[in-house]
Parts: C-alpha cells; sequence; structure tokens
C-alpha cells in the first residue's frame, strides 16, 4: 500500500515505452527497404512496365518461405504423439487422523481499517506534503534551467563558440547535479512512507490476531472475498478503534533525515534484524514469538 506506487509505476511504463519504440521503429523501415514493404507479390501481380537490373521472379521466390512459414502452423498434426509413459509407485492409503476444529469465520476489511487509521492519515498528510514541496522545487529548478537556455541562445551572437560550449556543458551538470538531488529526495520520502506503514502493519497483525481470538475466529478472510456474511462476522471497525487506540501516531523519519543512514545509526531495530531473526529463530526466551511470524504482515496488506 505505498503512496507512490502510482509514480513509479507510470517511470516504469516510460522506460518500457523508450526501450521499446526504437525497435519497433527499426522494424518497420528494415522491411520498407526492400521496396515491397515486406509483402509476399505473387508472379501475376509484378509490375511489367520498367524492367529491374536482377531478374524480377527473384522477390517471389524469396518470398515464398515466408509465406510457407506462415502456413506451418496451420498445418500441425490434429492428434498429440504418442509418448513413452512410465509406471509411477501406488501411493498406499493414509491412516485417518482427528478432523480439523469446525471454522468460527470472520471477515475484515484491511483498505477500510487503514482509512479509519489516524496512524496512517498522519503518515499520508505529512509524507504528501512533502512530496508536493519537492514537486514544487523540481518545478522552480527546471524553470530556472531553462531561462538559463533562453539567456543563452539570446546573447549566442556575441558569445565564441568556445563560451558557448562552456556555457552549455555548466548548464548540463547543473542539470545532472538536480536530477541526481530530486531522485535522492524522493528515495528518502519514499523509505520514510515505507517505514511508516511497516509499523502499521506489524501492529496490525497482532490487533487482527487478538480481536478475532476474542471473538473465538479460527479464520478471517478479507471482506472483499465473500459474497454474504453476517454483522457478527465482520471485525472491522472494532479492529480500526483498537489500532486507533493502541497506535494513534507512528514515527515518521525528519524530512532532512535519511531513512538508510538512519538504520545504520543502531539508534533503533531495523529490518534486517527481522529478517535474521526470521532465518535463525527465536531463543528460548523467546517463546511467544512463534505466534507473529516474519511473513504474516504481507499476507494482510499487500493484498489490496
Amino acid at each position: 500500500m505505498s503512496f507512490f506506487s502510482a509514480a513509479r509505476f507510470m517511470a516504469a511504463s516510460a522506460l518500457l515505452a523508450s526501450v521499446s519504440l526504437p525497435s519497433l521503429a527499426e522494424a518497420q523501415s528494415a522491411p520498407n527497404s526492400s521496396g515491397n514493404g515486406g509483402w509476399f507479390v505473387p508472379k501475376t501481380a509484378q509490375p511489367t512496365a520498367a524492367p529491374a537490373p536482377h531478374p524480377v521472379r527473384r522477390v517471389p521466390v524469396a518470398q515464398q518461405p515466408m509465406a510457407q512459414e506462415a502456413d506451418e502452423p496451420m498445418q500441425q498434426p490434429e492428434t498429440p504423439p504418442v509418448l513413452p509413459q512410465p509406471p509411477i509407485p501406488d501411493s498406499p492409503d493414509l491412516p485417518k487422523g482427528a478432523p480439523p476444529p469446525a471454522a468460527l469465520l470472520g471477515v475484515i476489511s484491511i483498505p477500510t481499517v487503514m482509512r479509519l487509521s489516524s496512524a496512517a492519515a498522519e503518515a499520508q498528510r505529512v509524507l504528501g506534503e512533502r512530496r508536493d514541496k519537492l514537486a514544487a522545487a523540481a518545478q522552480k529548478e527546471q524553470a530556472g534551467w531553462r531561462a538559463e537556455q533562453q539567456k543563452l541562445q539570446e546573447s549566442a551572437r556575441t558569445l565564441t563558440s568556445e563560451q558557448i560550449q562552456l556555457r552549455e556543458r555548466h548548464l548540463q551538470e547543473r542539470r545532472a547535479k538536480a536530477q541526481r538531488d530530486f531522485a535522492n529526495r524522493a528515495r528518502i520520502i519514499q523509505e520514510a512512507a515505507n517505514v511508516s506503514l511497516n509499523q502499521i502493519e506489524r501492529e496490525l497483525v497482532r490487533i487482527v490476531r487478538q480481536v478475532a481470538a476474542s471473538h473465538s475466529m479460527n479464520l478471517v478472510l478479507h471482506s472483499e472475498q465473500v459474497a454474504l456474511h453476517v454483522d457478527g462476522q465482520d471485525i472491522t471497525e472494532e479492529t480500526a478503534k483498537v489500532l486507533n487506540k493502541v497506535l494513534p501516531h507512528v514515527f515518521i523519519p525528519a524530512e532532512d533525515v535519511d531513512p538508510e543512514v538512519l538504520a545504520k545509526s543502531g539508534k533503533m531495530p531495523t529490518t534486517a534484524d527481522e529478517d535474521t531473526t526470521s532465518q535463525v529463530g527465536p531463543g528460548p526466551a523467546a517463546q511467544p514469538a512463534p505466534a507473529q511470524p516474519a511473513e504474516a504482515p504481507a499476507s494482510i496488506l499487500r493484498k489490496h
């Protein structure tokens, strides 16, 4: 549920478009160079007015394999081939075990919980202001760069070629530096959003289990996946109330603080510590920890 997933998707789409368009242009220009646009020309449709230096019959002969290749998929055999089928061992019947407990269902809407969460609203407001501030700064820098470029074009007649090249190089260096700076600031905002959202995810996993246990529920489904349920099975509002009571605010790194630098400072636990705990396992004194596996947050929040 990242706040900037749409921007990243658009950037990825633009990158794909920039890679795909040149290849498409090359593919289109290659057939046109042969003179017939890559189409198969039968012998009866060839022009006879102007003689060519090479035999005209060479074109259909070279293009006939292409037509045959296009027809090959239509000539595939309808019956599948006969292949060997080695024998497999028999699977013995398993002894009957104890039946699972009866399912006591509950449903929850995680998007609704996030909309009702005061911590999520705070993070969205603070990080949205930082994002808008960054966008305004980027537009201001771009306008200044264009003004300098226009000024250079107007004074080009009074400058030597060496002076023009020097100023153009300075403009390019200024633009490259600004792009690196804005990209780094955007990364900091994105990582600050991840830090705040991760707190809500971990706390929400714990609260959902507690609310479900208080109602003796052993199976909680997403309400978006359920066609019908009764009011007593929906724990969305109750979960949101407990979440706002336990976690009314989240820690958001300051605007001038890099989350990666903060993680290396050792002032608080990091995601690397969580990964190490999930790989090594809890120690003897941390017996309740298996009730909160590291993969649980993703299974609840990142489906929506």
